[in-house]
């Protein structure tokens, strides 16, 4: 398995329309993408900026094809405008 955790930070008020989009995406991406196996977002009240996600594909391959896909491009497009700060990490191992 390969891991995906990403940590958003957004610009202030934007984090409902965000939302949407990122909850669209994450469902398309379980729904038509073979090799994701989960893909988490999670917030905190506390912190109305900030989106957690949490992806697991199979392989890098799943993983680079999931950033091939076109809803991911259109989420990303959709959302450029949105984010102000964006960490990507990814797990070639994943212990259970």
């Amino acid at each position: 398995m390969f891991a995906v955790v990403v940590t958003l930070s957004l610009k202030p008020g934007t984090e409902e329309t965000f939302l949407g989009l990122m909850h669209s995406n994450a469902r398309a991406s379980l729904t038509t993408e073979e090799g994701c196996h989960q893909f988490d977002v999670a917030t905190d009240p506390a912190r109305p900026d900030e989106v957690f996600l949490y992806e697991l594909y199979s392989d890098l391959a799943a993983f680079q094809a999931h950033l091939e896909t076109p809803h991911f491009a259109k989420f990303d497009t959709a959302t450029a405008d949105l984010i102000a700060n964006k960490d990507v990490r990814t797990y070639s191992q994943v212990h259970q």
